[in-house]
């Protein structure tokens, strides 16, 4: 994978939001056209809201009842916790979605299991395997979207900075004990995962972004012996399939080359 991602810088988030439904609104015709699903994964942070647009919510192209929604982290917490992002999305963005729609089908982690961060992962991993090769074995589930947020460190999903887990390989979900950011038990989509889906969105907005997105898009570590950012791994293993739909706060003195519209 060669070419690059897009960056795209809006000026406000609502001309964000207008473009990241066109875009998910193309995404979800791509997912439509070969299986009659779309199948999402969503993280946490400011992701939920600003996902739940007014274009979004209104729109009669949105097929709800052939959405089907992963989480590509979630905490080992309750799913009413204030920690939890099934919760957040449930606040955020499902209980949004107009009554009269068709509803999506939410897959939350087994609450049942939060005493055990492995066994956790390990039945999210199990719901995954049911959904993307209940008939056939595959080596990675192929999702049609990943949307993920940028934390100021550098970490997507619950996959941080210099963490042995970026070195997975071979499971589709894995635990986390020591997330350095609270709560400190987690589970995870692993790297391999996130870049092997078919379209993956980054949503990154204000000031406080724009330090860690110079690292992410204007440095060269792997070339120069630094450590490479979990969202920078994400760029450099999904190239052309990533686009990050930032504002102008965010992309700040960001010298990769920046899009104003799809």
């Amino acid at each position: 994978m060669t070419k690059q991602p897009s960056l795209y810088a809006f000026p406000d988030n609502p001309t964000l939001q207008q473009n990241l439904y066109h875009y998910i609104l193309q995404a979800q015709a791509d997912a439509l056209t070969r299986h009659q699903k779309f199948k999402i994964a969503v993280s946490g942070g400011s992701l939920p809201k600003l996902l739940a647009s007014p274009d979004l919510l209104a729109s009669s192209d949105i097929h709800w009842d052939k959405w089907e929604i992963f989480f590509a982290d979630e905490r080992a917490v309750p799913l009413t916790h204030p920690d939890s992002n099934y919760a957040l999305l449930e606040q955020e963005f499902l209980s949004k979605i107009p009554k009269t729609a068709p509803q999506p089908t939410v897959y939350p982690i087994n609450p049942e299991k939060l005493s055990d961060t492995e066994d956790l992962a390990d039945a999210y991993e199990q719901s995954l395997i049911a959904s993307f090769a209940a008939k056939d074995s595959v080596k990675l589930p192929i999702f049609d979207l990943v949307l993920l947020g940028c934390g100021p460190d550098g970490h997507t999903c619950s996959l941080f900075p210099g963490h042995v887990l970026l070195r997975e390989e071979v499971a589709w979900v894995a635990a986390i004990e020591d997330s350095p950011k609270p709560p400190p038990r987690r589970i995870t989509l692993t790297l391999p995962v996130v870049t092997h889906a078919l379209k993956i969105a980054f949503v990154a907005t204000g000031a406080g972004k724009k330090e860690v997105l110079r690292r992410i898009f204007d440095t060269q570590p792997e070339t120069e012996g630094g450590e490479v950012l979990p969202c920078a791994l994400v760029n450099l293993g999904a190239g052309e399939k990533v686009s990050w739909f930032c504002d102008h706060a965010a992309v700040e003195g960001v010298s990769f080359s920046k899009k104003s519209s799809l």
